[in-house]
C-alpha cells in the first residue's frame, strides 16, 4: 500500500530537532492534586477573566522567584556545570494553523512574576490568536527551520549549553497544556529544566499539576516542595490579585443610584413623592 507523500513544515521540522535533545534529558514528572476552588470562582468573577495559563504561569514563576534552584539549568560548555539565572523566563507552547495544518510554536514571556495577570494574559492570548508571520518569534523559528538540518542541531545544541544565551534562546521553564480539550500530558519532552503542566480542572477546583524535572539539575523533593509553594502561591496572592479584579458588585434589582444615593425607582429626588403620587 502507497501512501501520500507529506513533506515537514518548518514547526514540524524544529519539533523533531527540539525532541532529539529533549530525549537525552532525565526527565521525571512529580504531580500533587490542588483544590483551587475558590481561585476557580474568584478568576470566573473578575471583570477581564485571565485564562489558567496566565494564572499558573504568574504563579510558577513567583516560586521560582523564592526558589533559585528552580531558576537552574545544565549546561555543558566550558565544561558540565549548573547555571543560575537571576529571572525567569517562560517559553509557552501554542497550536497554530501553519500552511493547512496544526502546528506547534512556542513564545517566552520574560519576568512573568512581576506581570499584572491581564498583562500576561494578553502575551499569551496574542502568541495564539495574532498572524504566526506578525510574532518575532514565530518568524524566527520559521527562518530557522530554513537552515539545513546539522546546521539547526549544532545551532541547539550551542544555544542551550551557552549558559549566556539559554534564557533568551529558549527560556528557563516551559509550559505546555491541552486540559482546554479535556484531555491532559503525563510526561511532556522538553530540554528545559522544569516544564508546568496541568490537567482538566474539575467542578470543584480540583486538578491535577505537573511538574517535569531534569533531574541533573534538580531533586524530586525540591520539586515536590515547590509544588506545595505553588498552590500556596495560587490559593494566596494569586487569589486575592482575582478578587481584587472583580467588578463593582451588582446593585439589587428594581433600584437605580443617583450619584451615591440609593433611591427606589420612580422616586423624584428632591420632591419627596413618587411618580404614582404626583
Amino acid at each position: 500500500m502507497r501512501g501520500r507523500w507529506i513533506p515537514l513544515t518548518g514547526p514540524r521540522r524544529f519539533v523533531g530537532d527540539l525532541m532529539a535533545f529533549a530525549a537525552r534529558v532525565p526527565t521525571v514528572p512529580v504531580q500533587r492534586r490542588m483544590r483551587l476552588g475558590e481561585v476557580a470562582a474568584a478568576r470566573a468573577a473578575a471583570a477581564d477573566r485571565p485564562g489558567w495559563p496566565a494564572v499558573f504561569l504568574k504563579a510558577y514563576a513567583r516560586v521560582a522567584a523564592d526558589l533559585p534552584a528552580l531558576r537552574r539549568a545544565y549546561v555543558a560548555l566550558p565544561y558540565p556545570h549548573l547555571c543560575e539565572y537571576p529571572r525567569s523566563v517562560a517559553s509557552v507552547a501554542v497550536e497554530r494553523e501553519y500552511r493547512g495544518e496544526p502546528a506547534v510554536f512556542f513564545g517566552k514571556i520574560p519576568e512573568p512574576a512581576g506581570l499584572p495577570l491581564t498583562d500576561i494574559h494578553s502575551r499569551v492570548r496574542r502568541l495564539a490568536e495574532d498572524p504566526v508571520e506578525a510574532v518575532p518569534g514565530f518568524r524566527k523559528l520559521l527562518r530557522f527551520s530554513r537552515l539545513p538540518r546539522p546546521v539547526r542541531r549544532l545551532a541547539i545544541w550551542l544555544g542551550l549549553n551557552i549558559a549566556r544565551t539559554r534564557p533568551g534562546q529558549f527560556g528557563t521553564f516551559g509550559l505546555s497544556v491541552y486540559s482546554s480539550l479535556g484531555a491532559e500530558s503525563l510526561h511532556p519532552l522538553s530540554p528545559l529544566t522544569t516544564t508546568l503542566n496541568y490537567g482538566v480542572i474539575g467542578p470543584d477546583g480540583a486538578v491535577d499539576v505537573r511538574l517535569i524535572y531534569d533531574h541533573r539539575v534538580l531533586d524530586g523533593a525540591t520539586v515536590a516542595r515547590a509544588l506545595g509553594r505553588l498552590e500556596r502561591e495560587l490559593t494566596g496572592p494569586i487569589l486575592e490579585e482575582l478578587r481584587r479584579m472583580a467588578g463593582p458588585p451588582a446593585e439589587p434589582p428594581g433600584q437605580v443610584i443617583t450619584g451615591r444615593v440609593r433611591v427606589p425607582p420612580g422616586y423624584f429626588p428632591g420632591t419627596g413623592t413618587d411618580r404614582k403620587s404626583a
